[in-house]
């Protein structure tokens, strides 16, 4: 795998939660495992096209992934210690979204850090 096809996975896999948390269901809802709300859902989808960006437009998907690693490994730590659940007054969270966007932000970092730009062609 390299930098650009790990940015298409995180792409499909942030896409994938926006959209589900718009759709009533027990792990991404306002009362889910994971909690939301729509702007929750839109700075998700907003990711995903952040990525998909890094790897066709930007041509630079070892930095998208490096700046997204280091953003949502702040969003992590600013929700371990925000004294509620509205993230900056705008994005719903609870503990599992912040431990799960702190997983992220590891697997984002070692991507980026990690990985090669592009696989060599054969």
């Amino acid at each position: 795998m390299d930098a650009k096809t790990a940015c298409y996975v995180f792409a499909v896999a942030f896409f994938a939660a926006g959209i589900l948390g718009y759709i009533p269901n027990p792990i991404v809802s306002p009362d889910g495992i994971f909690a939301v709300n729509g702007m929750h859902n839109l700075v998700h989808i907003l990711s995903g096209f952040i990525f998909l960006a890094g790897a066709m437009w930007l041509n630079a998907p070892k930095m998208t992934l490096q700046v997204m690693g280091v953003i949502y490994l702040v969003v992590a730590l600013l929700g371990f210690v925000w004294p509620s659940d509205m993230l900056l007054g705008l994005v719903r969270i609870n503990m599992a979204d912040n431990v799960l966007h702190l997983l992220f932000a590891l697997v984002i970092l070692a991507a980026g850090f990690g990985l090669p730009k592009a696989v060599a062609a054969a």
